[in-house]
């Protein structure tokens, strides 16, 4: 957000849904996180710890965090942080999803779709993101050019991390996953 360059879809979607209900972002996200485990069930998906912390962790931290991160009317640095947040977050999911201790919400919605459809976590994830972005413009959402760099840009690189930290990110590769380990 800092970057001022767009904020990542579900960011827009719940700058939309804050909008209209008048409580604070990182209240909205947290429930928007319990709304997404409703989504869950048709995936035929399980919460794990790692589900319920994620789901109050982001909220808390992303009210923490911009008070932490520093504004600038620099353009480079702008993106700089715009690349860096998205390559953390992308890291970050690699690492915490790896750990197998459970995917937050929105990111079991991804790993939902890839598991019960077999389409890749990259196409999965950009599909999750264009959706809730269009609706959150639909809801009065901000946009703007790191919006759409997230959109399609946080799939390819969150599969690329599940990867490196070992996570099957096709049917295919689970299933290979899976043959290995007998």
């Amino acid at each position: 957000m800092r970057s001022e360059l767009g904020v990542p879809p579900w960011d827009v979607f719940h700058q939309g849904v804050s909008h209209h209900t008048g409580l604070g972002l990182g209240t909205v996200l947290i429930i928007v996180a319990f709304c997404v485990l409703l989504l869950w069930i048709p995936l035929r998906l399980r919460p794990g710890l790692g589900t319920l912390l994620n789901a109050i962790e982001i909220g808390l931290v992303e009210n923490v965090a911009q008070d932490l991160i520093p504004e600038t009317n620099n353009i480079v640095i702008r993106a700089i942080f715009m690349l860096l947040g998205l390559t953390i977050i992308a890291a970050g999911s690699g690492l915490y999803i790896g750990a197998q201790f459970g995917s937050g919400p929105r990111d079991g919605l991804m790993l939902g779709l890839n598991k019960r459809f077999g389409i890749s976590v990259r196409l999965a994830r950009t599909l999750v993101e264009i959706v809730v972005m269009v609706i959150g413009i639909f809801m009065g959402g901000h946009i703007g050019l790191g919006t759409f760099v997230f959109a399609f840009g946080i799939g390819p690189m969150v599969q690329v991390a599940l990867r490196v930290f070992k996570m099957p990110t096709t049917q295919q590769d689970a299933v290979v996953g899976e043959a290995s380990e007998q």
